[in-house]
């Protein structure tokens, strides 16, 4: 087992990290910095920078615009763009509806829709969880019922992240009402969100953003030709996306980027007195000792995909797990730091670090979802003992 990196892909790693910091616009790094929410206008510019630079969607095909990159320069490209503090890329286009496409979709669904994912002329968002339906997603009640050539979708969708930027939306609906196994009743449709019946209403969260929202559904018509894969066959489809979206909710790159600012704030904060009380420096060192693991242990994975160049199991849970754990961890140490001056809610301008501590405690809310959302941690921990363990 080889957990270093050859000379080759370190030249890789210095390319991409002077490429972000010559690249990446000012005003975007900013408020990545301060962890503020970006319009779906300045999501898209960036997104077109690069794609510009043909590094938008580096595990796509080359004949569709991918890189061409092995699953290590992959890494290390998310690695470096997250320690750059670069803003997200919207994942549900070129991340997940796309490995859909390229995976299940016709040569008419990949012409149609690739090329558009690619440019950022469509901004898509995931449909999957319902009301009661989040964890047992097989149990999902939107119908999609078949009239001649198209369908028509009713129900309802919730924590529909980004919704409210949505061009398309990528959906499971349930098209088989009467399969005594629901898993073999579900669909995969592609809808467009500018159909009439489509509302979307935002729900303001605790911290009072409003990335998330609720899309309703009322008899809304859905052209055949935007069915993915197969009728009540959707759930093959959809635990083929799962597994791209656990693969990379471990987060590392951001963690490692994170530490080294709360150690920065712990030692400039009122004179160093809290990063010189040993049960703090503790509890630092845990969290840098977990993360360490953690990156190994992702060495470990990416050494198998190079050697054999299959994409890891069950055992991706693993790093889902344990790196939404840290994620959660990292938010609670600078809670302790800030303190009482930790703002419950957003504000409109702060400078300087009271500008950070303003973000304290909506980000400690807001990362409360990292250990549910994609599966939750407990329901990891099922697959990995069943699918890993044989337990």
């Amino acid at each position: 087992m080889d957990l270093s990196y050859t000379a080759e892909e370190n030249a890789f790693r210095a390319e991409v990290r002077d490429w972000l910091a010559a690249n990446l616009p000012e005003d975007l790094k900013d408020k990545a910095a301060r962890y503020q929410e970006l319009s779906k206008e300045e999501l898209v510019r960036w997104h077109r920078i690069l794609a510009a630079k043909g590094w938008v969607a580096p595990s796509w095909p080359r004949e569709w615009g991918g890189t061409g990159w092995n699953a290590v320069e992959r890494s290390i490209f998310d690695e470096e763009y997250a320690l750059a503090g670069c803003p997200i890329v919207a994942p549900f286009g070129p991340v997940m509806c796309a490995s859909v496409l390229l995976r299940f979709g016709t040569e008419a669904q990949k012409q149609r829709f690739l090329p558009r994912i690619y440019s950022g002329e469509d901004f898509w968002c995931q449909g999957y969880s319902e009301p009661g339906s989040g964890s047992d997603l097989a149990s999902l009640k939107t119908r999609a019922e078949r009239h001649g050539n198209h369908y028509k979708v009713s129900g309802q969708k919730i924590w529909t992240t980004l919704g409210h930027y949505g061009d398309w939306i990528f959906a499971l609906v349930r098209t088989d009402f009467d399969n005594s196994k629901p898993q073999e009743g579900i669909s995969f449709l592609l809808i467009d969100m500018k159909t009439p019946g489509i509302t979307v209403r935002p729900l303001v969260l605790l911290d009072e953003s409003r990335e998330v929202n609720e899309v309703f559904f009322d008899e809304v018509e859905v052209p055949i030709e935007n069915l993915v894969y197969q009728e009540n066959r959707g759930w093959t489809v959809a635990k083929y996306l799962l597994g791209h979206e656990r693969l990379g909710t471990g987060s590392i790159g951001a963690s490692r980027r994170e530490l080294r600012r709360i150690e920065r704030e712990a030692k400039e904060h009122q004179g160093g007195t809290l990063f010189s009380d040993p049960r703090f420096r503790d509890r630092l060192t845990r969290i840098d000792v977990e993360l360490t693991a953690l990156e190994i242990t992702h060495m470990r994975f990416l050494d198998a995909m190079r050697r054999t160049g299959n994409p890891p199991g069950a055992e991706v849970s693993l790093l889902k797990i344990k790196g939404t754990e840290i994620q959660q961890s990292l938010t609670e140490v600078r809670m302790q730091i800030a303190g009482p001056r930790a703002a419950p809610f957003r504000p409109i301008d702060h400078d300087g670090f009271d500008a950070l501590l303003a973000t304290v405690a909506p980000r400690y809310f807001n990362f409360r979802k990292t250990t549910i959302y994609a599966g939750s941690n407990e329901i990891q921990r099922n697959i990995f003992a069943k699918m890993a363990l044989g337990l």
